[in-house]
């Protein structure tokens, strides 16, 4: 029953994720130092695995790493703290009473790297706060010297001000005296004149007298105000230091106002003889009264029915496992991205409510692809489409589809740069034939709105085909992406045609703090063969709600809509299986209705996302295939994406260059439209009032009802691959 055991059984546990992290490297001097750490909350839930962070003095913790962008839970400055070491893997900070956090290392040696880091960054702080302290001393001495001068300057003028009203005087009353007597002549001309040349002297200074009274006045008054202020600062200093350890403590106490929630008697808040452990906020969260609870509960189902599992082996196997050689080495870095500055908010101020594919906007805002590439990205995870054609039950397979259209969000989670819009008529081919077993055809079929026709064809028997339309508002604090448009994979061997379409995109920050990108919204997955179906969704973050951020669900149910698997995870980190055994109702949830109560077995990982290329966060965080789709590449289209000159100036860090560029193309872009328009009158006979059209007609793409989704979309024709092979381009138009 104490902390200790509880952590035991953690570590030792063969499935925890800690024994499979690599270790960091020993710490240096001036370092930012990070990793995962146990932390005692209470006795009700013992130590809890927070992430910590280590930077310019301060120890901050986080529930998990995606919280780092926006939501700390507790901050200790290393500078006033205490560091003491309890056993071979329990160690406690504290900064006096206030805050203590008891914590508990993987191991002995991961322990130690903690406590030189923590003691080199005190030491560090320490140092840090002397040098500040005695450069703010200083400050502090001259101003009072430069007070002691002012003030002795006062009293000179004091001494002047007396002394000129006193000899003033004694001239203005020798001046009567003189008046008085009667003399004739020059005499008598010359004491006229002396006592005009006085009275003009007594009124000017009178004058400087009232403007010597006034200043003698205001600086006295602000002498003594200027000292005040720097007494004040001095204070205000101080109390925001506190205020700032205390902040993660306060707010979790609004939070738990807030929210009505009921907190634990004193003798639960935290450990006896171990200091104040209730500053940890997220432990003793409670659901926000207005959040939407899950849709469904699963259980662990009785044992007898995982005997019954028929499922190959080879199938539930995660989609790392199958690795394959590729036959070409490709490129695993690009230029860094250079530090070139550039205020979002002048720009984005004026496009409040506006359509955003309309606005020109600078590449200072872009990463180097553009949208058509971005669009191929979601081919990055294609095994679960190889292993989806294996599967012998379309239910297993719904699976599959379902989770690789979850994986598709994965490389947004850090991307905050906005793609290059394609121009008219552009191209991106993807050709992993040899590597892969497929390759896939991007077309920009429509401008106003932007639409890009997709078709991917894979060896392994699948065909995936998409035409995506982005409508984009910015609504002042945020940017809203709405994607429309269907995506459909068709399977060769079963004939299953699955639809779906995508989710919102929802960019924060725009105005203040650091960008970052939510998915929220839901998603039904449907065979149209079968009626088999996949409600997904995407649960929006909130910081009230104690479910990890990020967090995607699902159903996959046959067309009785008898639930037959559960999916759950996150769309930037993995997604697990389930099959459901039994289901019955549960407890009532939102407006009293019952939620479902899923009996599953055993969890399976069906996918996990790759993880980043070294130095990612200098190459705008592409994944290993993002980084290379604009490698230069022989024998592709001249439309394709790889040769605009725009884009491939930003890649190499040329962004003014890049930027006449990018205006020269969309003017030539305009031109060639209003020439289309033109000939489009022209061709109305006789010419209709108004008329105002685009002829446009895409190259490698047709427009087609499916009969199967009942969608209109476009569809490739075929011809670009042969095209290629012969090195026939005649027929492309010169966008660039």
């Amino acid at each position: 029953n104490t902390p200790g055991c509880v952590y035991l059984t953690l570590v030792c546990h063969p499935g925890a994720v800690v024994m499979s992290e690599p270790k960091p490297p020993t710490p240096t001097p001036g370092d930012t130092y990070k990793g995962w750490l146990f932390k005692w909350t209470n006795y009700i839930k013992g130590y809890q695995r927070r992430w910590f962070v280590l930077s310019n003095g301060l120890l901050s913790y986080y529930r998990t790493q995606a919280e780092m962008g926006h939501t700390c839970r507790g901050t200790i400055n290393l500078a006033t703290a205490n560091i003491a070491v309890e056993d071979s893997c329990n160690f406690v900070i504290s900064n006096g009473g206030a805050q203590t956090y008891h914590l508990k290392a993987n191991s002995e040696v991961e322990r130690q790297r903690w406590i030189t880091a923590l003691e080199l960054a005190k030491a560090k702080a320490v140092r840090m706060q002397a040098e500040s302290g005695e450069r703010k001393n200083k400050l502090v001495g001259e101003f009072q010297s430069t007070l002691r001068t002012l003030n002795s300057k006062v009293e000179d003028l004091t001494t002047c001000n007396d002394l000129i009203v006193k000899h003033g005087s004694a001239l203005q009353r020798s001046l009567s005296e003189l008046e008085g007597i009667r003399v004739g002549g020059e005499m008598g001309e010359k004491i006229r004149q002396v006592t005009e040349r006085a009275t003009l002297f007594r009124i000017t200074s009178n004058a400087m007298i009232n403007a010597c009274r006034d200043f003698l006045s205001l600086a006295q008054s602000h002498s003594k105000r200027w000292q005040k202020a720097l007494q004040v600062e001095r204070d205000q200093r101080i109390r925001l230091e506190e205020t700032l350890e205390q902040l993660a403590k306060q707010h979790n106490h609004l939070e738990r106002a807030f929210r009505g929630a009921t907190v634990l008697p004193p003798s639960f808040s935290g450990v006896p003889g171990k200091g104040d452990a209730s500053d940890e906020d997220d432990d003793n969260e409670f659901f926000d009264a207005m959040e939407d609870p899950a849709e469904f509960i699963t259980v662990p189902a009785d044992p007898k029915y995982h005997r019954l599992l028929t499922f190959s082996k080879k199938n539930i196997k995660s989609p790392q496992s199958l690795e394959l050689e590729p036959v070409r080495q490709r490129r695993t870095r690009i230029p860094d991205k250079p530090n070139y500055y550039l205020n979002l908010w002048s720009i984005m101020k004026n496009c409040i409510g506006k359509e955003l594919s309309k606005i020109p906007m600078p590449v200072n805002f872009n990463e180097p692809l553009s949208m058509l590439q971005r669009l191929s990205e979601d081919l990055e995870y294609y095994e679960l489409l190889d292993k989806a054609a294996k599967c012998q039950s379309s239910l297993e397979q719904m699976c599959y589809v379902a989770a690789f259209t979850v994986s598709s969000y994965s490389t947004t989670v850090h991307r905050t740069g906005k793609p290059f819009n394609p121009l008219l008529g552009e191209t991106f081919e993807l050709d992993r034939l040899k590597e892969c077993g497929y390759r896939s055809l991007c077309e920009q079929v429509s401008h106003h709105p932007p639409a890009a026709a997709h078709h991917a064809i894979s060896e392994k028997g699948w065909t995936l085909r998409q035409e995506i339309t982005l409508a984009s508002k910015f609504r002042g604090k945020y940017l809203s992406i709405m994607p429309l448009g269907s995506i459909q994979c068709l399977f060769e061997k079963s004939n299953n045609h699955y639809s779906w379409k995508k989710v919102t995109t929802t960019v924060h920050n725009i105005i203040v703090g650091k960008l970052w990108i939510d998915q929220s919204g839901e998603i039904d997955v449907v065979n149209h063969k079968t009626g088999d179906r996949c409600h997904l969704k995407f649960a929006p973050y909130s910081y009230f709600s104690r479910d990890v951020p990020r967090k995607v669900t699902g159903v996959v149910t046959d067309k009785d809509g008898k639930a037959h698997y559960v999916l759950s995870g996150t769309w930037d980190e993995k997604m697990e299986f389930s099959r459901v055994m039994q289901s019955s109702k549960g407890e009532n949830g939102t407006e009293g209705k019952q939620r479902t109560v899923y009996q599953t077995l055993k969890a399976k990982e069906i996918w996990k996302k790759n993880p980043l290329p070294e130095g990612a966060e200098n190459m705008y965080y592409f994944s290993s295939l993002a980084l290379t789709l604009n490698e230069p590449e022989e024998g592709v289209a001249p439309t394709d994406s790889r040769k605009r000159p725009d884009q491939r100036l930003m890649e190499d860090g040329r962004w003014d260059e890049a930027n006449a560029e990018k205006q020269r193309l969309e003017e030539k872009q305009r031109t060639t439209r209003r020439e289309r328009e033109r000939e489009a009158v022209k061709a109305v006979s006789p010419p209709e009032e108004g008329a105002h059209q685009d002829n446009y007609q895409a190259l490698w793409f047709e427009k087609l009802d499916d009969s199967a989704s009942g969608e209109t979309l476009h569809v490739y024709k075929g011809g670009y691959w042969e095209a290629k092979e012969q090195g026939s381009w005649d027929m492309c138009a010169d966008i660039f």
